[in-house]
């Protein structure tokens, strides 16, 4: 029989996986490219500013995407814990994305106002003072370490050519915005504005 010829030879057999993997993820993936809400923004979303941008590096620097998702599914029990789920519009300014799946500590596309900016600070250096069970790890170096300035407008250049609508006003003021600031200020900046344009209705 044919399938056997396929069967017994796994070179043959590896093909076509690959084909039919490769078939199927272009039928899924194809028609988003296409698709007015997951290419186009949300109302009111703006690339991020010097400072958040700044944070959101440092917050992939110190590998905080590897313990928290920034992606709230449509069911329930997501929903109520951590607010309207996640859709694509919020992200079409992201490169690279941060949705993630793990969930070492929780998600964190709804975090932002929150917390106070207090809050946060004392989180992050020392996450056992606001949660006494957390495992996460401190970032005393975040109190102490100061900004790059020098290096946020170049971002903003790099990301203009991928699409981020970044002015040219945006791109000339972001070194005196974050001239002198520590990066415990970035980080808490971005943190904030985290899920802040969707809000969950009960």
């Amino acid at each position: 029989m044919k399938h056997e010829i396929v069967e017994k030879n796994i070179g043959l057999m590896i093909v076509f996986i690959i084909v039919a993997i490769s078939f199927g993820s272009l039928v899924e993936l194809v028609p988003l490219f296409f698709q007015k809400q997951t290419t186009e923004p949300i109302e009111g979303l703006k690339p991020l500013g010097a400072m958040e941008l700044t944070g959101r590096d440092i917050y992939i620097r110190e590998g905080c995407n590897v313990c928290h998702s920034q992606m709230i599914r449509p069911l329930r029990s997501e929903t109520e814990r951590y607010g309207h789920y996640s859709v694509a519009g919020e992200h079409v300014y992201e490169h690279p994305f941060l949705w993630g799946s793990k969930r070492t500590g929780p998600d964190l596309a709804r975090v932002g106002e929150r917390y106070s900016d207090e809050w946060h600070r004392a989180h992050l250096y020392n996450p056992r003072d606001v949660v006494p069970e957390s495992i996460m790890p401190s970032y005393p170096w975040l109190f102490q370490n100061v900004i790059d300035a020098e290096l946020v407008g170049k971002k903003m250049t790099a990301l203009r050519k991928v699409g981020v609508p970044y002015t040219d006003a945006d791109i000339a003021g972001a070194a005196e915005i974050v001239d002198g600031q520590l990066e415990i200020d970035a980080v808490v900046a971005y943190l904030q504005q985290l899920g802040t344009l969707l809000k969950y209705k009960r």
